[in-house]
């Protein structure tokens, strides 16, 4: 993910560089508007991180430039102000900028949003490539294994009603496209599809987001607002990362699912709402319930119809026809028009664990393909973590001794994994993410949850 920071202090600019450069994120500067814009209509800004006040413009109006509907800039914008206030925050989302942070900037917390924006572009790539596994819109791409059969089944049962339903799972392992698939398959597939990604919206704005506002109903409210279940009505709303919800938002949509009725921040009439709920969630609902951070009547609200999407490692009569639909695809975008597998290569792929799954297959195809040589991909050409099979034997079976509690033992060999991997990647989180196959958002989170050192100080 390449990153722009923009700002005009030069000793932030430095300080921010080097965070950014240290979380494994490519990264260049600019000290005011007219660099900024000579930069960004290159197009291969993912990030900018943006001062509100320039020395020659104002940085929101720099936003509305460049998020006009049609324009073929994709840069998200991280707006970085002294200012504190609800009123900026909102001028600087309603300009399309993606989310705001406050000046002193802490680190984890920059490093945090980044992750998540990484995260989503990681799930749109992730998309893209499932989405090449869907047959006609009639299913999922014909896997061999039971455990994929089931989904399929289950998919297509539940997609001719108007039930709630909970996919779970790891990441990489296909929520979103079944999810999108459930909709499509149903009589509401002419009616909106609105994906939401809980964690990627700042939590003192979640509320306004999800049910709307009315005009005045805080500063900056210049007039009404229709949230993403109004947009998702008479169609379905995707609530990914379900779990990262907040208890008090929780509240709100329990009631909603029960009465199917909204009422906008500040306003004072509830209104109907007809919008299908898809959650999905890569957590333990059911643990988090028992620690009190999620509440158990909305779990058995979303889980009336409940999808398990399982991992790789668990469905390896799936490995190999993957790999070969994969390679097929690169093969008919490369200019040999032909990909071929070395034996010892396939041999490797077959082996490996698979903790990133569908999507960590379809990265390491993808770098295999950018490395090989003739039309061939070789055993050279797939990243360490496939080649060491100690590391793969590993993430298979991380838990050597019957001592102690089960699920200590499991949170302690993941940590030594992770460090492990931040080890191999010289500290490097984005690295190491990759390595492991997961998100960095995710990293992130198992860092913060798992006793594993590296947290950084604050700017």
């Amino acid at each position: 993910m390449h990153v722009l920071v923009i700002d005009d202090e030069a000793a932030l600019r430095q300080i921010l560089s080097a965070l950014v450069s240290r979380a494994g994120y490519s990264v260049d500067t600019a000290a005011n508007v007219s660099e900024a814009t000579a930069k960004l209509v290159r197009g291969d800004v993912d990030v900018a991180l943006c001062d509100v006040r320039l020395p020659d413009g104002d940085g929101i109006e720099l936003v509305r430039r460049f998020k006009l509907p049609g324009s073929e800039v994709e840069t998200q914008f991280i707006m970085v102000t002294a200012f504190a206030s609800m009123e900026t925050a909102v001028e600087a989302l309603r300009a399309g900028a993606t989310d705001y942070i406050v000046k002193p900037v802490h680190n984890e917390e920059l490093l945090h949003r980044l992750a998540q924006i990484d995260a989503m572009t990681g799930l749109r790539a992730e998309n893209k490539a499932l989405r090449s596994m869907v047959g006609g819109g009639q299913g999922l791409y014909k896997f061999s294994s039971p455990a994929m059969q089931q989904v399929d089944r289950l998919v297509n049962k539940v997609a001719i009603t108007n039930s709630t339903v909970l996919i779970t799972g790891e990441s990489g392992t296909g929520k979103g496209i079944a999810a999108r698939l459930i909709h499509e398959q149903s009589p509401r597939a002419t009616f909106p599809f609105i994906p939401v990604n809980c964690s990627a919206i700042p939590e003192n704005l979640l509320e306004s987001e999800f049910f709307g506002h009315a005009k005045g109903a805080f500063t900056g409210a210049d007039k009404a607002h229709k949230g993403l279940f109004t947009q998702a009505d008479r169609g379905t709303i995707f609530l990914d990362e379900i779990g990262e919800l907040p208890l008090h938002l929780q509240t709100k949509l329990l009631h909603v699912i029960e009465d199917k009725q909204i009422r906008p921040v500040g306003g004072e009439q509830t209104r109907g709402v007809d919008a299908r709920i898809i959650a999905a969630t890569n957590r333990n609902l059911k643990e988090m319930v028992k620690e009190g951070k999620f509440r158990e009547d909305l779990y058995f609200r979303l889980s009336m119809f409940h999808i398990h999407m399982p991992p790789l490692r668990e469905r390896s009569s799936d490995i190999s026809g993957l790999i070969r639909h994969l390679v097929r695809n690169v093969g008919v975008a490369s200019v040999s028009g032909v990909m071929e597998i070395d034996p010892e290569t396939d041999q490797a792929l077959l082996s490996y664990s698979w903790p990133g799954n569908v999507r960590q297959l379809e990265n390491v195809i993808n770098r295999a393909y950018i490395l090989s040589d003739g039309g061939h991909i070789r055993l050279v050409d797939l990243p360490p973590e496939i080649t060491h099979k100690s590391v793969a034997k590993e993430a298979v079976d991380p838990v050597t001794t019957t001592e102690g509690n089960l699920r200590d033992r499991l949170r302690q060999a993941e940590a030594k994994f992770i460090s492990k991997a931040l080890e191999d990647a010289s500290g490097d989180r984005k690295v190491a993410a990759q390595n492991l196959g997961i998100s960095l958002a995710t990293l992130y989170r198992k860092m913060e949850e798992l006793p594993i050192p590296g947290t950084m100080r604050n700017i």
